[in-house]
């Protein structure tokens, strides 16, 4: 009996070591698909506020992957590299300032590349060595969420600069096949009551903005079962929305005077309608997708022109994990399976937002769809601590970013599935419209 106990600890041993394997191998190759076909012009790209160069970034990646699991003695001290003496001067995000990073004599695309693999290399023999320690474990997950986000980045930086889309090994639109497509209108009723708000200590790894889960007092609410789609967001545009000052907030207004739009920054107006531009491609609007590319001034404006407002994040995650019939907490909406291909559209696999309608086996208990995947939604809270905040190893994941940011939540069509669940927050201040946020609504 001893023996069998022993050689089952072997095999989950084992089990847990390919886990860490292979999602670190997996994250490697997202990220190099995701340049493989830019030319050096486009590795260094326009010097702009809202993106990195991606020749910088990829050394930013291995940096930090090296810091976090190969360097670091305590939380705050760290070895010098002993793969690439310049490292921190070259790669440290938060010492590095952003507009110097085109200028910088960074590594050539080949040198860059070579120091991902021996990074990598290192990293994953310290692993087969050192089995799947907690410790090993964590900063493994961490490295490997901090180059899944970067690789949402890299794509769109990619719309951003007008580039063709991204080559995702993953795509795959037969997802869709068979499945509703088209609007998806009403509002899901749901009846508020005390709820906790955050992670669960239970969870093999979280990010320090969600924990840890705490008791909040919600009052009932309606929230839209699907996101504001382009259809609707145009009807906005056409009534004269961006013109209308009334519809701003006082910020808002700047922001808008300042960016000049009188509509979402992708779009375009022709002849026969409206268009957008996904990639560097430019089509007529998808009239049942949602509203993407738009910023938390736009999704607020639009709001109070329909007589509506944003969620609340502790409204949202409600919405999205609460109403299970055992009276449990849900870790996804439609349960505490992982995501799926017939759960949301992650992962790259559609290169783009899908219809609001489908995707329906992934509803909330409340009947709302898409709270993962798809784009991203903003929320109306201000980005913040839980109570009894602390910061997590990596300190300047979250804490720098407090008060000037705002939320969102549930991810978008290019996230990996790997890393969200309902209380995950996301935030970018609320000018951005790079990223792939659009927004839904609740009734006052």
């Amino acid at each position: 009996m001893m023996r069998e106990d022993a050689e089952a600890m072997r095999e989950e041993t084992r089990e847990r070591v390919d886990g860490l394997v292979e999602m670190l191998v997996d994250c490697r190759r997202r990220t190099l698909e995701l340049v493989s076909d830019l030319s050096d012009e486009q590795m260094l790209g326009p010097q702009l506020r809202i993106v990195n160069p991606p020749l910088w970034e990829i050394g930013h990646l291995a940096w930090f992957q090296e810091r976090w699991n190969l360097r670091r003695i305590t939380d705050e001290r760290f070895e010098p590299s002993k793969i690439l003496p310049q490292a921190d001067e070259l790669y440290d995000s938060m010492e590095v300032a952003h507009d110097t990073r085109w200028d910088l004599p960074l590594l050539s695309r080949g040198e860059n590349l070579l120091y991902m693999r021996r990074v990598l290399d290192e990293t994953l023999r310290k692993i087969e060595a050192g089995g799947p320690t907690p410790q090993n474990a964590y900063f493994a997950r961490l490295a490997a969420f901090h180059e899944d986000m970067h690789g949402e980045a890299f794509t769109y930086t990619r719309q951003t600069h007008a580039l063709p889309a991204p080559p995702i090994s993953g795509y795959d639109p037969s997802v869709l096949d068979d499945g509703p497509a088209g609007p998806l209108a009403g509002d899901a009723e749901v009846p508020g009551g005390e709820f906790v708000l955050g992670a669960d200590r239970n969870l093999p790894f979280v990010f320090d903005n969600e924990k840890w889960g705490h008791p909040v007092e919600v009052a009932p609410f309606r929230i839209s079962r699907a996101p504001v789609t382009n259809e609707e967001f145009a009807a906005f545009v056409e009534d004269g929305g961006y013109g209308d000052g009334e519809l701003w907030s006082e910020a808002g207004r700047r922001w808008r005077d300042e960016a000049g739009d009188v509509f979402p920054v992708y779009w375009s107006r022709k002849p026969e309608g409206l268009y957008a531009r996904s990639f560097d491609t430019t089509e007529a609007l998808s009239p049942h997708a949602p509203v993407i590319h738009v910023n938390w001034y736009e999704a607020e404006a639009y709001c109070r022109w329909a007589g509506r407002r944003l969620p609340t994040e502790a409204e949202w995650e409600m919405a999205a994990s609460g109403g299970d019939p055992a009276g449990r907490k849900r870790l996804y909406p439609w349960g505490d399976e992982p995501p799926g291909p017939r759960h949301a559209n992650l992962d790259g696999r559609l290169l783009g937002p899908a219809n609001v309608a489908a995707f329906p086996e992934g509803d909330s208990a409340f009947g709302c769809r898409q709270m993962i995947g798809n784009v991203w939604e903003w929320c109306a809270d201000d980005f913040g601590p839980y109570p009894g905040f602390v910061p997590d190893p990596y300190a300047d994941y979250s804490e720098p970013w407090f008060g000037d940011h705002k939320v969102l939540r549930g991810g978008s069509w290019a996230t990996r599935g790997r890393m969200l669940r309902n209380t995950w927050r996301n935030f970018a201040t609320p000018d951005r419209r790079d990223i792939f946020a659009g927004f839904r609504t609740c009734a006052l």
